[in-house]
C-alpha cells in the first residue's frame, strides 16, 4: 500500500470517528429533550374539572376558570409540535446511520472503512447534528418560557390585594423572561461563534493539507525515496 492511501485512509478513519462521536451526541440529547417536550406537552391536556395529567415529575394543568390568551396556547402548541418533530428527525437519522458506523469502526482492519456509508451520508450526519444542538435547543429554550407564562399566569393576587398591581403568576412568568432571553442571546451568539471557528479551523486545515501534499509532491519530483516520503506523510 503506498504512502498516499495511508495518508487518505488516516484521514477516513478520523472522519468516520468524528462522525460517530456526533451521532451518538445527536441520539442523547434528542430523545432527552423530545422526551422532556412530550411529557410538558401532554401534562397540560386538562381530564376534567380542576384535574391534570401528571407524568413523571411534572404536573401541569390548564386553569378552565381561567381564559388564556390564545396567543400563548398556539405557540406553546406549534412549539412543542415542531421541537418533538425536529428532534425525533434527528434521532431518526442517527438511530439509521450509527449502527452502520458502529459495524465498522469495531473491525480492525484500515481497508474496512471504504465500507462504511460516513462520507455518502455526510450531509445527513451534519443535518442532525444541527437540528440537534442548535435548532432543538433553542426550541427548547423557547419551550420552558412558553411553559413558564402558560404555569403562572392563571396564579391571580387575592382581591384586597387586587388594587392595580401585578399579580404574582404574571410576574413570575416575567422573570423567567427575563432570564431566559438574555441566556437565549447568548447561545445564538456561541453559537454563530463555534461555528464560524469551526470552520475556519477546516479550512485552515486544509490548507495546510494541500500544502503538504504540494511539498510532497516536490520532493518526489526531486527524487526522495519512498521509505522518507511515507514518513512525511505519515508523521507531518
Amino acid at each position: 500500500m503506498s504512502s498516499n492511501e495511508v495518508s487518505m485512509q488516516a484521514l477516513s478513519w478520523r472522519k468516520l470517528y468524528l462522525s460517530r462521536a456526533k451521532l451518538k451526541a445527536t441520539s442523547r440529547t434528542s430523545a432527552l429533550l423530545s422526551g422532556f417536550a412530550m411529557v410538558a406537552g401532554l401534562a397540560v391536556i386538562p381530564l376534567g374539572s380542576g384535574s391534570g395529567v401528571s407524568v413523571a415529575m411534572v404536573e401541569v394543568q390548564l386553569e378552565r376558570d381561567f381564559t388564556y390568551p390564545p396567543g400563548l396556547l398556539i405557540a406553546f402548541s406549534a412549539c412543542t409540535t415542531v421541537l418533538v418533530a425536529v428532534h425525533l428527525f434527528a434521532l431518526m437519522i442517527s438511530t439509521c446511520i450509527l449502527p452502520n458506523l458502529e459495524a465498522v469502526s469495531n473491525v480492525h482492519n484500515l481497508n474496512s472503512v471504504n465500507e462504511s456509508p460516513h462520507e455518502r451520508m455526510h450531509r445527513y450526519i451534519e443535518l442532525a447534528w444541527a437540528f440537534s444542538t442548535v435548532i432543538g435547543t433553542l426550541l427548547f429554550l423557547t419551550e420552558v418560557l412558553l411553559l413558564c407564562w402558560v404555569k403562572f399566569l392563571p396564579l391571580q393576587n387575592k382581591p384586597e390585594e387586587q388594587s392595580g398591581t401585578i399579580s404574582s403568576g404574571k410576574a413570575a412568568a416575567i422573570a423567567s423572561t427575563c432570564i431566559m432571553v438574555p441566556f437565549g442571546l447568548v447561545f445564538i451568539v456561541f453559537a454563530v461563534h463555534f461555528y464560524r471557528t469551526l470552520v475556519s479551523h477546516k479550512t485552515d486545515r486544509q490548507i495546510r493539507e494541500l500544502e503538504q501534499v504540494i511539498r510532497l509532491q516536490n520532493q518526489l519530483d526531486d527524487g526522495v525515496p519512498n521509505d522518507d516520503l511515507k514518513a512525511a506523510v505519515l508523521f507531518p
